[in-house]
């Protein structure tokens, strides 16, 4: 029998379907690319689509995910997870219609239940029967519906008293040849625009003890980098450990092992002393991923961000300083409540003079449940989508000025996909997150996830990589 997933959303949401497919597959199941399936149309199968709220084009994204399969695969079980899941139960449920039996919907708060399904279905004979498969997954969710006591199956699978959220550990990836290690989940703050802080609930944080020692299994493995990530792995906090402490210990408790931060806060009072010493490491990546929203003062605070635009250049500048050009991206919300065309321009001359490397601009949408749903000063939706297109070209430019700069340059970078996606070439992500295509020349090919040099020659003609490179010499081992 197969399964196969499909994610919208974060990195925490990839690695979390990462985890599910392990499991399953560790239980029998092969695993199948979602772009793929229409191969196997008439098979029995499990599909998760984990899902987001963070927009509302994200959650009808997933609407149309859902409703496709489960028109196109009449014999699968269709299981919906994640923050949209948890927000709208009854209405994704509905989704259905007349079909019963075929779709289930669960919760984010009980996503991990998912890691445990697998080995139910295959102790109890799941076969290419899709009423039996319909019925033992209707008795498994059924008969822990009201199961609040995750903290005791957590310490069956190894992670101490982290608790369900912390149950996604993967042993194998699937999608990415990047290790992913999730330190922290949920978010004590209350954005006015965010109701991620509602599907996922208050800030939680893996012990420190327990990222190390998952960091460490990595590195014996010899796994180039490891990704760490969480809702908003700023907040991360463990007997007095923040995340610049965690950094330091992790660094002193391996050896090798590169480490990359998925988006963090631009808050002051995060860049002290440690923090900055501890990300001019040399396997720190390289890469920060800042979590802007806006460049106006007056829209920061309505939005309820606690930071200001002078606060951004210093932190741009401080991360400028200690390493050499970072990839420095940014995410913005355009068209946020009251957002005038003057406040906008605010933002667009801060990025333009700030010259992100990337910048994510999406348009605002009402999320139900926020602060901000109430607000009635809105921006009409075509000024939205307008601005959002003058910062995504402002970021098209700085991207390929970034690419210029390196030029010429030698990086380290993990191997992405091996000789078979290209003939003489294999695909890389940088330290500097640049997707490059890498000329192995008379070399042996470098295998996929293997840490290697190369020179960044030029920029690429295509969309699906930065700039073409040449191969120097490997570092370390492949990935198992």
């Amino acid at each position: 029998m197969f399964f196969s997933a499909f994610t919208l959303g974060c990195k925490l949401n990839q690695l979390e379907t990462e985890a599910i497919a392990d499991s399953f597959c560790r239980n029998g199941f092969s695993f199948l690319p979602w772009d793929s399936l229409k191969k196997n149309q008439n098979d029995s199968g499990i599909l998760v689509i984990n899902t987001c709220t963070v927009t509302s084009m994200a959650e009808q994204k997933a609407r149309r995910v859902i409703r496709k399969a489960m028109r196109e695969h009449p014999k699968s079980c269709l299981i919906v997870t994640g923050c949209y899941a948890q927000m709208e139960k009854i209405g994704l449920e509905e989704l259905e219609g007349r079909l019963m039996g075929r779709l289930f919907v669960v919760p984010g708060e009980a996503k991990d239940r998912l890691l445990d399904l697998g080995r139910f279905l295959s102790g109890n004979a799941a076969d290419e029967n899709p009423v039996l498969l319909r019925r033992l997954i209707a008795s498994w969710l059924g008969s822990h519906a009201d199961d609040k006591a995750v903290g005791g199956i957590s310490n069956a699978v190894g992670v101490g008293n982290a608790g369900g959220a912390f149950r996604f550990v993967p042993e194998k990836f699937f999608s990415h040849s990047r290790a992913f290690i999730k330190v922290q989940d949920g978010c004590d703050r209350s954005c006015a625009y965010c109701r991620v802080s509602l599907a996922r609930g208050k800030s939680r944080s893996l012990e420190a003890n327990e990222v190390l020692k998952q960091l460490q299994a990595l590195e014996r493995r010899e796994i180039a980098e490891a990704v760490l990530t969480g809702v908003n792995i700023s907040q991360y906090s463990d007997s007095g450990m923040s995340l610049p402490e965690l950094l330091e210990f992790l660094l002193n408790g391996t050896g090798k092992i590169r480490l990359r931060l998925s988006s963090i806060e631009p808050e002051p009072e995060l860049f002290n002393e440690v923090f900055l010493r501890v990300l001019a490491d040399k396997r720190i990546r390289p890469h920060f991923h800042l979590s802007l929203q806006s460049g106006s003062s007056a829209i920061l605070a309505k939005m309820g961000r606690p930071y200001s635009p002078d606060d951004i250049e210093k932190i741009v500048a401080l991360l400028s300083h200690i390493r050499q050009d970072p990839f420095l991206a940014c995410d913005i919300i355009a068209g946020f409540s009251g957002e005038t065309e003057c406040e906008f321009e605010k933002t667009y001359t801060l990025m333009e003079k700030l010259g992100f490397a990337w910048i994510h601009a999406f348009p605002y949408s009402k999320r139900p449940g926020t602060a901000a749903f109430s607000f009635s000063d809105n921006v009409s939706g075509k000024d939205a989508a307008r601005r959002v297109e003058l910062l995504t070209s402002l970021a098209r430019k700085g991207r390929l000025d970034y690419i210029q700069r390196w030029r010429g340059r030698e990086v380290e970078a993990v191997v992405e996909a091996g000789e078979n996606s290209l003939k003489g070439m294999v695909q890389a992500v940088t330290e500097n997150y640049l997707k490059v295509c890498v000329d192995y020349g008379e070399e042996k090919a470098p295998a996929q996830g293997s840490l290697i040099r190369c020179r960044i020659a030029e920029i690429a003609e295509t969309g699906s990589y930065d700039a073409l490179a040449c191969y120097i010499r490997p570092m370390m081992p492949v990935m198992p």
